[in-house]
């Protein structure tokens, strides 16, 4: 049982709430949306709900009461985040194992789509790992991560790796300009989390999706190192010279075109050429290949444009465009703006320990996968079948408060 194996470095004879216990208590802090750790104590207290006797079933325990919320928050400091993040790794493996969402793949490839967002932010100091953002009146201090989320069907946004934006020292005077000194940034941090990634995952074919930040040749020569395909967004401002030598293909390359009719009318014009030339250092050349999408919805014309290193070509452009190219916001609108702006609540500080805020964030990423996994799964349809054949009860509600022809039924 992967609980179960988590270790566990409390003091043995004052233990009294199993590990399995605690961590199903702090997921559950996630999954009713509770916004903090005090409502532990007020939200899940009333017996009516059953609750003791719920987690008790998650997590194969016989737990007497409930825990209050700072057992939680000690047990987490004994347990620290890094196991929690191989807790989300087995998750995602199993998950893969079980095909589950391979009918979001991108030409045989999981999607990964790649992204940085604030954490947290202070007013004062909260740690010496704080990121510093300097203003003419005043400094604030950020908590950033670079996240990696797995698009599954129906635009979910699964976390699979996270690297902390953090600083290694802090500055030597309070409102140093934050440019006079290195801190650390996205692509410091993805330099981290790539090979990390690879070593989580490292038989899975992976195509990386992100916005034009990451179209750039230190990047394309990291993902390339891992063996991996990527589909980043294309911006003549990020690289003008590779830009305009694609626009020059195109006029040379009237073929490599394809118009497609959506059935909600929207008309779409692709267009696309291989081995768009490009200067790395030393003046050596690499090649990538380009798409761009002219689409036409209620008479307003939008150009979308990517750049990857998966061969394109007429029965391949349409699915790296949409698998791939557009994926790319599911991190930010599934992902970030679903977690920030629900009562997830992912900028609430639910720790003031540095590895406690980290411990914190893995509980919230996978109980956010444990959502949407139940929120297109099955087993609510089994659920509503079984209330309507055997008459209406809670789907968590112990088995001996059921009625008798509802018992043994899916829990």
């Amino acid at each position: 049982m992967w609980l179960a194996a988590l270790p566990d470095t409390r003091f043995a004879p004052f233990i009294e709430y199993d590990q399995q216990f605690l961590v199903w208590w702090g997921l559950l802090l996630f999954c009713c949306k509770l916004g903090s750790r005090r409502q532990l104590d007020f939200d899940l207290r009333d017996p009516a709900t059953a609750v003791l006797a719920n987690v008790n079933r998650l997590a194969g325990t016989r737990q007497r009461t409930l825990p209050v919320y700072d057992t939680l928050d000690h047990f987490l400091r004994h347990l620290g985040s890094a196991p929690l993040a191989e807790l989300r790794t087995q998750m995602l493996r199993r998950l893969l194992r079980m095909k589950a969402l391979d009918s979001a793949r991108l030409l045989g490839r999981v999607v990964i789509a790649i992204d940085g967002t604030g954490h947290l932010h202070f007013a004062r100091q909260h740690c010496p790992q704080c990121l510093v953002r300097q203003y003419e009146t005043h400094a604030v201090y950020l908590h950033m991560v670079e996240e990696a989320k797995l698009v599954g069907p129906g635009g979910m946004a699964l976390s699979i790796g996270t690297a902390f934006i953090e600083n290694a020292e802090v500055p030597a005077r309070v409102g140093r300009d934050a440019e006079e000194w290195k801190q650390d940034c996205e692509v410091t941090a993805l330099r981290r989390l790539l090979p990390a990634l690879k070593a989580a995952f490292p038989q899975t074919p992976i195509c990386l999706t992100g916005d034009a930040l990451y179209a750039c040749r230190p990047i394309i020569e990291l993902v390339d190192a891992q063996g991996w395909t990527y589909v980043f967004t294309f911006k003549p401002g990020r690289l003008p010279a590779v830009w305009t030598d694609f626009q020059a293909v195109l006029g040379r390359s009237p073929e490599q075109k394809l118009e497609v009719t959506l059935p909600d009318g929207t008309r779409q014009v692709y267009r696309w050429a291989s081995g768009v030339t490009a200067e790395a250092a030393n003046h050596r050349l690499y090649s990538v290949n380009a798409v761009q999408c002219e689409e036409t919805r209620n008479g307003v014309t939008t150009i979308f444009a990517w750049i990857t290193n998966l061969p394109v070509d007429r029965d391949t452009v349409v699915e790296i465009a949409m698998k791939g190219g557009r994926c790319r916001w599911t991190i930010e609108n599934q992902g970030f703006n679903v977690q920030k702006n629900s009562e997830l609540h992912l900028e609430h500080a639910y720790s003031t320990d540095p590895d406690g805020l980290k411990a914190y964030y893995y509980l919230l990423q996978i109980a956010h996968i444990m959502l949407q996994v139940l929120e297109r799964g099955s087993l609510l349809r089994q659920l509503a079948a079984a209330q309507g054949k055997n008459g209406a009860y809670a789907a968590w509600e112990p088995e001996e408060h059921r009625p008798p022809a509802a018992r043994g039924s899916p829990p």
